[in-house]
């Protein structure tokens, strides 16, 4: 019995011990936490802090370049319409560029119009003959509007009037005219200062010289380069004192007979836009 009872008093010594021993480390840990529990409480607020400001500055960042982008975007459009509208404005500008030089030419040639002193019929290219018969091209004026087979053709160009051919066949709204420069083309012709007369004849192409033939030799001395040749109104075809072209080159044979000339035309054929067809009963002023 003094055995049980001294063992009962060791283990609740050992007990009360353990106790002890957890009453003071539940102090210690109390104490500490309580000292420390303001410094966790910073600790958790700064990384919190920091945490919630990254995630704010990641945010901005996103909606800032989301806004760029349709920043971006819409600039893109504006350019886009911008450079449209500059394109049409050019346009337009250029429409009116082109409408003032439309205008001043028709007025150029109204005003020629209104200086000739016989019946004549405005027209304008409108083609060219498709069976290249004549090296023809086609005005926009026929029958309908008085033109006839025969009639001359001339054009005002630079201030200057010259001789464009004449019409070898009026439909009822076009015609063909066949060019000075037409192979088939034969008009009698004078020089302007020595009155001397000949046949100028087409080469055949448009951009060639007409050869004036059949000048009388005495005529050496008073043929120059430059001279102007006109219509001569032999025939009855063409009227008299129409331009044709000047004298650019001259040839001479000892044994000839007759001497023969090359003339540029007056008429630009390459640029050629409006005509006048005229009858043979009247005259043309120079």
């Amino acid at each position: 019995m003094a055995v049980t009872g001294r063992r009962a008093r060791s283990n609740r010594r050992r007990q009360d011990g353990f106790v002890f021993l957890v009453l003071v480390l539940t102090s210690f840990f109390i104490f500490f936490f309580s000292s420390n529990l303001q410094n966790f409480k910073n600790t958790g607020l700064t990384v919190f802090s920091v945490l919630r400001n990254g995630v704010s500055e990641v945010f901005s960042a996103a909606s800032r370049v989301i806004t760029m982008i349709g920043e971006q975007a819409t600039l893109r459009k504006e350019l886009a319409d911008l450079s449209e509208q500059l394109t049409r404005y050019e346009q337009l500008e250029r429409s009116v560029a082109e409408i003032r030089q439309e205008n001043a030419r028709l007025r150029e040639q109204l005003g020629f119009s209104q200086s000739l002193q016989y019946e004549h019929i405005p027209a304008r290219l409108s083609g060219r003959d498709p069976n290249n018969l004549f090296s023809a091209f086609i005005i926009n004026k026929g029958t309908q509007a008085g033109v006839a087979e025969d009639m001359s053709v001339i054009a005002y160009q630079d201030g200057v009037q010259g001789l464009v051919g004449k019409v070898v066949h009026a439909g009822v709204f076009e015609s063909f005219v066949m060019p000075l420069y037409d192979a088939k083309s034969f008009v009698a012709s004078r020089f302007v200062q020595s009155r001397n007369e000949g046949i100028a004849e087409g080469q055949g192409a448009p951009g060639s010289a007409v050869l004036m033939r059949y000048i009388a030799r005495q005529a050496r001395n008073e043929i120059n380069i430059g001279d102007m040749v006109v219509t001569s109104g032999m025939g009855g075809v063409y009227p008299a004192e129409i331009n044709i072209g000047r004298v650019t080159w001259i040839n001479f044979q000892q044994n000839e007979l007759s001497m023969e000339v090359e003339l540029t035309p007056i008429v630009n054929f390459s640029r050629l836009e409006y005509v006048f067809v005229i009858n043979t009963r009247g005259e043309v002023d120079g």
